[in-house]
């Protein structure tokens, strides 16, 4: 019975999440209220404030959905080869996540999270924006100090430099993809401008 009631919540609290993401994109943020996700998710607002303090904690659980760690693409693709293959795992995992943006709901979010969020108690959406890219920019750095360290780079580039390169290129990209998605495959351009820039800054054999 215990088993059955953790199991309901977990679906209540997915169920506010999903609503939440709904009216979030219909209204913007600052103009929805947790009376309205819980009515669109056919519940009361006890319910909400059952799983989330305020608005803000729900719309960092919103975001926790579709956050995407890039140790953990890096893991997704399952290949013990790229522990000694930096640029390998760079390009690959930069494919799983932008594979993970075409889904529906990667796409939503951070539709909400740039273009229906303003600054509103304690949802700061800018700051969100640059803790994503630090986290996601960090992780980079890594893998391109690995890289330089078995001399993959170009000389004449560091590893900040370029993870700098490739999170600026892919935010452009995406930041143009979120406008006109029904334009073009995030996935395919992607793919193609990260292949592309990995053999200009790898070094020549």
């Amino acid at each position: 019975m215990a088993r059955r009631t953790k199991a309901e919540a977990a679906a209540t609290r997915e169920a506010l999440l999903d609503a939440a993401e709904e009216i979030f994109l219909e209204r913007g943020v600052s103009r929805t209220s947790l009376e309205q996700i819980a009515r669109q998710a056919g519940m009361t607002r006890g319910a909400v404030y059952w799983h989330f303090r305020n608005k803000a904690d729900l719309f960092r659980a919103m975001l926790d959905r579709v956050r995407m760690p890039f140790q953990e693409l890096v893991d997704e693709v399952d290949d013990p080869a790229l522990a000694d293959a930096p640029l390998e795992a760079i390009r690959l995992a930069c494919r799983q996540g932008l594979t993970r943006l075409e889904q529906p709901r990667y796409r939503r979010v951070h539709a909400i999270l740039i273009h229906h969020c303003e600054v509103f108690g304690e949802i700061d959406p800018l700051a969100m924006q640059n803790e994503i890219a630090e986290e996601s920019c960090g992780a980079l750095i890594e893998y391109f100090t690995v890289a330089c360290e078995h001399r993959l780079l170009r000389p004449d580039i560091t590893p900040e430099l370029a993870a700098r390169l490739l999170q600026s290129s892919l935010g452009g990209l995406f930041h143009d993809w979120l406008r006109n998605h029904e334009h073009f495959s995030i996935r395919e351009r992607g793919t193609e401008l990260v292949d592309t820039l990995l053999k200009l800054l790898a070094r020549e054999p």
